[in-house]
C-alpha cells in the first residue's frame, strides 16, 4: 500500500503477521539526504496493529523533518563510507 503526502511517497508494508511499518521515500525517486548523506529510503517507527498506524507515524516524521530530508537541487549526493 503506498500513500502520497506532501512529496514523499509512504509503503506500509505488513513485516510479520500484524506488524505494519512504513518506508519513507521522495516522490521524485530522489534520495533522502540526512545531514549530508543519502539513503534511497528511510524506514520509520515501530511494528504497528495496522496499516492506518504505520502511515500516520510516517506522516509525523515527514511533518517534523520533511525539508530537511529534500536534497539540494543540482547537489551531487554523498556517500557515507563504511567503518
Amino acid at each position: 500500500m503506498t500513500c502520497l503526502y506532501d512529496d514523499f511517497a509512504i509503503e506500509c508494508f505488513e513485516a510479520g503477521r500484524g506488524l505494519w511499518h512504513a518506508r519513507i521515500l521522495r516522490a521524485d525517486h530522489g534520495p533522502l539526504v540526512i545531514n549530508g548523506v543519502s539513503f534511497p529510503s528511510l524506514e520509520v517507527g515501530f511494528a504497528w496493529s495496522n496499516a492506518q498506524a504505520a502511515i500516520a507515524d510516517a506522516k509525523s516524521h515527514i511533518d517534523r523533518f520533511g525539508l530537511r530530508w529534500a536534497s539540494h537541487q543540482g547537489a551531487a549526493p554523498r556517500l557515507a563510507a563504511a567503518i
